[in-house]
């Protein structure tokens, strides 16, 4: 059961978000780039990083980078790696706005059945590839627009939920997505797969961000500056294994994020409607922070079919998110830091990286 829970909600998640990430995520950043330059200047460089953004976020492809991901990540043989492209594309563009979880479940199996008849023949050439996609296609034909409307009510119920408690559901989103982020699973791949958006998708960037600068900061005493970089703009995944000695090292970070959730979510109302993957992403290479930005100006199509639309930012807007991603997350985990330590649940060299 290890092997497998490992394999699939571990491994193929991870690279999922992973293909997301060198898709969907950055060509939305470099589009929204290119359109902000071209209101400045309308010249055909600043053209052409939009329709570079537009190639790489066209659905096709992010179905195709999904399930290539997902496949390197399982280790399949070359040509189930390459077989799935397809299979990604099919199911991401048939399950719609849920389309990720579809090709989540989808190139897992597709994946397996390839690996069932690889090399097992003369013609592996054909054969492979050929039981890969068709695999992938009846299951795509039968179930991934059902996957896809499940996901997207899941992500629709959260985002609907959020906007009508928002205090109760900023805490709850933003602790259970930072500890996602946290643990060897993929919270962006959640993420993405519910669509998660909104006040929602806010709140679980104050979460994460919660986590990751919380952790940095945290445990300066022990790892200085390469820590704060470590896990500020790498992952706080790096502290799971001092986690487990000492699960009281987890506190901090989590009871931060219990309280930057619904100040995100009913103080300053901050929306991530930028890429749903970006959610789940906090200050991971600033990710989280620009999908917040790119919300304002270019919301996606999951956000808008959550009734986002752009919007102006104003001071409070950039206020909001620099205190709930950056300051915030600092000054609390900072001082409950010391605290914790002077009660002596947190020891030198509980938080210490190897």
């Amino acid at each position: 059961m290890n092997k497998y829970a490992k394999r699939y909600l571990i491994d193929a998640m991870s690279g999922m978000a992973q293909g997301l990430f060198c898709s969907l995520l950055i060509g939305t950043i470099v589009k929204t780039l290119g359109q902000q330059l071209l209101r400045l200047n309308n010249n055909a460089v600043f053209q052409f990083l939009v329709n570079a953004g537009n190639f790489a976020t066209d659905a096709h492809v992010v179905g195709a980078a999904m399930a290539i991901g997902i496949g390197f990540a399982m280790g399949v043989p070359a040509l189930v790696l390459f077989s799935l492209a397809a299979v990604g594309s099919a199911a991401n563009i048939t399950g719609g706005a849920g389309g990720p979880l579809a090709v989540l479940l989808i190139a897992i199996i597709a994946a397996e059945m390839g690996c069932l008849v690889s090399k097992k023949t003369k013609v592996d050439i054909i054969v492979t590839p050929a039981v890969t996609i068709l695999v992938g296609a009846l299951l795509t034909v039968l179930t991934a627009k059902y996957i896809g409307a499940a996901a997207s009510s899941v992500g629709r119920f959260l985002v609907w939920t959020t906007k009508l408690h928002p205090f109760w559901m900023g805490i709850l989103v933003s602790v259970v997505v930072g500890v996602a982020l946290t643990l060897p699973i993929s919270s962006a791949a959640i993420c993405a797969a519910f669509g998660l958006t909104g006040l929602a998708g806010g709140a679980a960037v104050a979460g994460c961000c919660a986590q990751m600068v919380g952790f940095a900061v945290l445990s300066f005493r022990e790892n200085r500056w390469g820590g704060i970089l470590s896990q500020g703009l790498g992952t706080s995944m790096l502290q799971m294994p001092n986690i487990i000695k000492n699960p009281k090292t987890w506190l901090p970070p989590i009871i931060t994020s219990a309280i930057t959730g619904p100040i995100a979510t009913c103080l300053f109302k901050m929306e991530m409607n930028g890429a749903a993957v970006s959610s789940g992403m906090g200050t991971c290479g600033l990710v989280g922070q620009i999908g917040v930005i790119t919300g304002w100006y270019e919301p996606s199509e999951v956000a808008i079919g959550h009734g986002a639309a752009a919007i102006q930012p104003g001071f409070v807007d950039w206020l909001g998110l620099v205190l709930i991603c950056i300051v915030l997350p600092a000054v609390l985990c900072w001082a409950l830091g010391l605290l914790f330590r002077k009660l002596g649940w947190i020891k030198d060299g509980d938080l210490e990286l190897n």
